[in-house]
């Protein structure tokens, strides 16, 4: 462990043997009446997990349907007010995911307060927009100790707000991976580091091969309130046989959210997959489950919503890929006509 890296862990450990910050109703009250008028967290305030469904502060159903950033280290641009502002007001999104690198030279393993700083501009803007955020620790493998770490600063620093969702844990991967004997006790960890600080808003946990063994989680569940779990596709490579893994858990009771898909191949390239896409957007608006495309960036592959070179915000029809125009059309669509 690198020196500065022990003493923030040291740091996180005194804040909480000293007290954590609990989050008191007048101030999730107040955050909810602050939210702009009509707005999704006006309207929802805090989400919850009752059955197999997300649920709203009246124990209504909710469907929230929006956009993943791309990795924070590689397209860091994105990751500003100016970009979920606009994703707001023209594409209509209700959720914003932060996908915070957690892999490579460039992370927040090596960078933590910067990425971290990133974290916050999206959480912020999330805020004054009264959207919902998927904070991601976007790692394929297991950092504890880094993972405890953001986690534990993000729910002290935000999680009294109704606006927050933890993703603890992206995609782990699946050889060599198994859900009760690797990946359940890290959840069990991270969930404990997250609730000494937020006791009560939503975390969506992964499953190996890439968040979709959800059965198998499924037969193993982790204990606690409101914990979800996420499901991860890619439309022209994942079809019926991942839908009946999503089946399986939804009908043993767990609450599922796709908090990363894409209308292409698993690769993030390839063809668009426009029938299969249909399927799956058939499937989730059928169960109820929120879905966040992949993604906002300008990479040079097609699951790229902007084409390169695209400014951060002020998106023209020039500026976005074909899939970009999809998703847009898409999630327009179905948010106008749930009100917003």
């Amino acid at each position: 462990m690198k020196p500065i890296f022990a003493a923030a862990v040291m740091a996180v450990a005194a804040l909480s043997l000293g007290g954590c910050a609990s989050t008191s109703s007048a101030s999730v009250a107040s955050s909810v009446m602050a939210a702009p008028e009509g707005s999704p967290v006006a309207r929802h305030g805090a989400l919850s997990i009752a059955g197999n469904r997300v649920v709203d502060a009246s124990g209504q159903p909710v469907t929230l349907r929006g956009m993943s950033l791309f990795w924070s280290q590689w397209a860091p641009q994105y990751y500003t007010a100016e970009t979920v502002d606009w994703l707001v007001r023209d594409w209509k999104i209700t959720v914003i995911r932060a996908a915070i690198a957690a892999e490579g030279n460039d992370s927040a393993l090596f960078h933590m307060e910067r990425e971290l700083a990133k974290a916050s501009v999206v959480i912020e803007a999330a805020v004054a927009n009264g959207i919902y955020v998927v904070v991601d620790w976007h790692a394929h493998r297991n950092h504890p100790e880094h993972a405890e770490y953001f986690l534990s600063e993000i729910a002290r620093r935000y999680g009294h707000l109704p606006h927050l969702i933890y993703e603890p844990f992206n995609e782990p991967l699946r050889d060599g991976v198994e859900w009760s004997r690797d990946v359940k006790p890290y959840h069990e960890r991270m969930i404990a580091a997250i609730r000494a600080h937020d006791p009560d808003n939503l975390i969506i946990v992964g499953s190996p091969s890439w968040s979709q063994d959800v059965d198998i989680a499924a037969a193993d569940r982790l204990d606690g309130s409101n914990i979800g779990y996420t499901l991860h596709y890619y439309a022209a490579t994942h079809k019926e046989g991942l839908r009946a893994k999503g089946d399986a858990a939804l009908a043993a009771g767990l609450a599922l959210m796709v908090t990363e898909f894409g209308i292409v191949e698993a690769t993030g390239n390839g063809p668009i997959d426009l029938e299969s896409s249909n399927a799956w957007w058939d499937w989730a608006e059928a169960n109820g489950v929120s879905w966040m495309a992949w993604s906002v960036g300008d990479r040079d592959e097609t699951s790229a919503a902007l084409v390169p070179g695209a400014p951060v915000a002020g998106w023209r029809e020039e500026h976005l890929t074909e899939g970009g125009r999809i998703l847009r059309d898409r999630i327009r669509t179905a948010n106008i006509a749930d009100g917003y």
